[in-house]
């Protein structure tokens, strides 16, 4: 089928062309899903949007075009039916055969079915980015799935992606966390009179606390450190105290199968110079002024509502100075495209940033970065809300998630909506074993295949050989419905990298598996006629490997038994 829908996109393109003649430039060619499934399997908006230009009725246009599109060799091969409907559309039926090149299709590709061949274009993806302060807690959880699901859909585009991790590592936070180690080193607890007010309360401090204590070493993905026991040392119970929760935050992103290229710190655009770089771009461009004894960015000159201060009087930078000095960095490293996964407290610094980026003169463009905001995640057990976590103090951990379910759901889960919408998690949901949990509804069409498949073999001496099945044969309502939802599944991936929704493949994955149950509910697999079998086996294995496919960009497993 996508050889179908390649050919009629070619010779859509040469019907638009021979109806447009001289007279105006043919609109691209294109098809889109109907609004409704019985309308057919492709339409067509093209005699609409010639009409203008043509000074036409946009139906006579479309009979036009439907007779040109009759003399396509692409036309007479795949499709069944052209039918105008409503003001112009075109809608096309596609011949069975269209439909049943589908599984061939991918067989023969496999774990490629749906990707793009490599090229050179390059994304830098930053997400998580926690600060090294304490576990990371269900809304950085969000930003993993999110975050990996984008990397695996560009490089399933044919992208170079990098996954980069940004942290603080200085200022108050780390402050925070070095006296609250301090406090407990010390003996004391939350509660007791000489514990800091503003101290983190989680007993991951008493642990740290501990292991300083042992003169522990931790190693970390970016760093190792040794701590000296010295109980009065501030400076290196606050590196101590960074790489414990560094390695703890290794672990986590671990046990949730993600991964990073490069971990950047925010200190190093002090040390390297690389804020008063950006600050004196901004200075020498004329973009910034002088005022109550603060240096300000003329932030209104690029669509914020109102300039915003860069320097305080203090002389310490806000919040949006060094993200600016960071994303030239990015910038000049070569990546053209960058996308940030942030939670949606960001949103008033995207109009700073980007301002900052384009006052400073080096070429970046207006737009840069993409943002991608989530909300966050309130989580529900045994009917209640669930708030905080034993071990972090104040909030519910991934951990914590992960080990109440499991991976495959939290990533599931977390991805299966919107980035910008609210969320709630449902443990006890996340553990149902039916049609309820959508997470367990997807990897159980998978394991039935497998199981169907197993049973083909004991039945008849063999696993079923796909590359001698006759397609034709497929010709069922189920089996037609399920071959055109796999159809859909390489321009489904490209849509949604393009508009950094990974969400979508969960969507089609429960809809491509509610396809399968349906045709499992209505056909009989293991049937006298193997022939038969055997062509239902190929559309069935096709079924498990785009489920595969799909499923590893979200970073979930596939079982072969449940």
């Amino acid at each position: 089928m996508i050889q179908a829908k390649q050919e009629l996109l070619a010779a859509l393109g040469q019907a638009l062309v021979e109806l447009a003649g001289d007279a105006a430039t043919p609109p691209a060619a294109a098809f889109e899903a109907p609004k409704q499934a019985a309308h057919g399997d492709l339409a067509c908006t093209a005699a609409m949007q010639l009409a203008k230009p043509l000074k036409k009725n946009p139906r006579e246009l479309a009979q036009a075009l439907v007779e040109a599109l009759q003399r396509q060799p692409a036309v007479q091969r795949w499709v069944a039916a052209l039918e105008i409907a409503g003001p112009g559309f075109i809608n096309l039926r596609l011949k069975p055969e269209a439909k049943q090149a589908v599984v061939a299709e991918v067989l023969t590709a496999r774990e490629r079915f749906g990707r793009q061949p490599q090229s050179d274009r390059r994304v830098l993806v930053e997400f998580v980015s926690a600060n090294p302060t304490g576990p990371l807690h269900v809304g950085h959880g969000r930003q993993a799935a999110l975050g990996d699901a984008l990397c695996n859909l560009f490089e399933a585009q044919g992208w170079a992606v990098t996954r980069e991790f940004y942290y603080n590592d200085a200022g108050v936070q780390i402050s925070t966390l070095a006296w609250s180690t301090h406090a407990r080193i010390k003996g004391h607890k939350p509660g007791d009179p000489h514990w800091p007010e503003s101290a983190y309360n989680g007993d991951y401090i008493a642990d740290i606390a501990r292991a300083y204590l042992a003169r522990e070493t931790v190693h970390a993905d970016d760093r190792a450190f040794t701590a000296s026991g010295d109980a009065d040392d501030l400076d290196n119970i606050r590196q101590f105290a960074v790489a414990y929760l560094r390695h703890e935050q290794d672990l986590d992103l671990k046990a949730f199968g993600v991964r990073f290229d490069n971990y950047y710190l925010e200190s190093s655009l002090y040390t390297d110079g690389r804020v008063e770089a950006a600050v004196q771009k901004l200075i020498d461009a004329g973009k910034t002024f002088e005022q109550d004894g603060a240096l300000w960015l003329r932030t209104t000159d690029y669509g914020d509502d109102k300039d915003r201060v860069m320097r305080k009087s203090d002389g310490g930078y806000t919040y949006f100075v060094p993200d600016v000095a960071y994303h030239i960095v990015k910038w000049e490293r070569g990546y053209k495209k960058a996308i940030n996964i942030q939670g949606s407290d960001h949103h008033g610094t995207i109009a700073r940033v980007r301002a900052g980026l384009q006052a400073a003169g080096v070429g970046i463009p207006a737009g840069y970065p993409d943002y991608v905001l989530h909300k966050m995640v309130t989580v529900m057990r045994g009917g209640e809300e669930v708030k905080i976590s034993k071990r972090a103090g104040s909030y519910v951990t991934l951990r914590d998630l992960i080990e109440w379910t499991s991976k495959d759901a939290v990533r599931f889960f977390l991805i299966s909506r919107k980035a910008d919408t609210e969320f709630v998690f449902d443990v006890d949901l996340a553990l149902k074993q039916n049609d309820e949990n959508p997470v367990f509804y997807v990897q159980y069409a998978h394991a039935r295949i497998c199981s169907v498949a197993q049973q083909y073999a004991e039945r008849f001496g063999a696993a079923p050989d796909a590359s001698q099945a006759d397609l034709s044969l497929l010709t069922a309502d189920t089996e037609l419905a399920l071959m055109t939802r796999l159809a859909d599944y390489p321009g489904m991936l490209a849509a949604a990298a393009q508009g950094l929704a990974p969400h979508d493949v969960a969507f089609y994955l429960r809809d491509l598996a509610g396809a399968f149950h349906s045709y499992y509910a209505a056909e009989r697999f293991l049937v006298d006629d193997r022939a038969l079998s055997t062509a239902r086996l190929a559309l069935l294995q096709a079924t498990a490997q785009v489920l595969r496919n799909g499923l590893a960009i979200l970073g979930v497993s596939a079982p072969e038994k449940m």
